[in-house]
C-alpha cells in the first residue's frame, strides 16, 4: 500500500508540473505574439503586392488552374 501512495504522489506532482509548464508556454506565446505586433505590423502588409503572384501560381499548380484567390486578408 505505500508503493501505491508513493506512485499516486509521484503522479500528482508530475501532472502539475507539466500542466504548469504548459501555461508558461501558453502565456509567453501570447507575450512574444503580441510584442512582434506591436513591433512590426507593417511588415506583413507591405509584403502583400509581391507575394499575390506567387499565390495565384500556387493556387493554379495544385487546383489544376481551376482555383483562383479572390481576397488576401492579413491574420
Amino acid at each position: 500500500m505505500e508503493n501505491l501512495g508513493l506512485g499516486l504522489l509521484l503522479m500528482g506532482v508530475g501532472m502539475v508540473t507539466v500542466f504548469c509548464i504548459l501555461l508558461i508556454v501558453i502565456f509567453g506565446s501570447r507575450l512574444i505574439i503580441a510584442l512582434v505586433n506591436k513591433m512590426a505590423p507593417a511588415a506583413a502588409s507591405s509584403a502583400a503586392p509581391d507575394i499575390k503572384p506567387v499565390l495565384d501560381a500556387a493556387v493554379a499548380c495544385l487546383t489544376g488552374g481551376k482555383g483562383r484567390i479572390t481576397k488576401i486578408t492579413e491574420l
